[in-house]
C-alpha cells in the first residue's frame, strides 16, 4: 500500500525560491518598462503640444483684448488720442498689477494708436514682428490676427 505523506520543500527548493525573490528585475524587463512609457510620453506629446501652443495663442490674443480696453478708457479718461505705454496703464491702475503685460512668449506688447483706432499687438510664437503668426487686436492685415477681435 501507497502512503501518501505530505511532502515539505526540501532545503534545495527553498534556496532556489530565495535566490528568484533576490533576483529582482532583469535589464529586459526595465528596457520593457522604459519602452511604454516612451510610447505613452510621445502620445501625449502629439495630442497636447498643438492644444498648448493653440492656448497660448488664445491667452495672447485675451491680454491683448485687455490692455486695448485700457487704453480705450485711459483716452476717455484723458481727452486725449494718444498712446500710453503699459507700464502707464499699471502704474495709473487701468491695469491691475496682476495683468499679462508680456504675451506668453515673454515680448512685450506693442500699442499703436492712430485718431480713430488703437492695435495691440505681439510678435507670435517665433518673436519676429511682421511673420505671418503675428497677433494682432483687431486685425490689421497681419495674417496672425482674427477678423472680429
Amino acid at each position: 500500500m501507497h502512503i501518501l505523506r505530505q511532502t515539505t520543500p526540501s532545503r534545495l527548493d527553498a534556496a532556489c525560491l530565495r535566490r528568484r525573490l533576490e533576483r529582482g528585475v532583469t535589464l529586459f524587463e526595465v528596457l520593457i518598462v522604459v519602452a511604454i512609457l516612451a510610447m505613452v510620453a510621445g502620445g501625449v506629446a502629439v495630442f497636447a503640444l498643438p492644444r498648448f501652443k493653440e492656448a497660448q495663442v488664445k491667452t495672447a490674443r485675451t491680454a491683448a483684448q485687455t490692455i486695448r480696453s485700457a487704453v480705450h478708457q485711459w483716452q476717455l479718461n484723458n481727452g486725449d488720442s494718444a498712446c500710453p505705454t503699459v507700464s502707464q496703464l499699471v502704474e495709473e491702475k487701468y491695469l491691475d498689477k496682476g495683468t499679462n503685460t508680456v504675451d506668453p512668449w515673454n515680448q512685450a506688447f506693442t500699442i499703436t494708436c492712430t485718431e480713430s483706432e488703437v492695435v495691440v499687438s505681439s510678435s507670435g510664437p517665433d518673436k519676429k514682428k511682421g511673420s505671418p503668426d503675428d497677433i494682432s487686436v483687431p486685425q490689421t492685415g497681419t495674417p496672425g490676427g482674427k477678423e472680429g477681435e
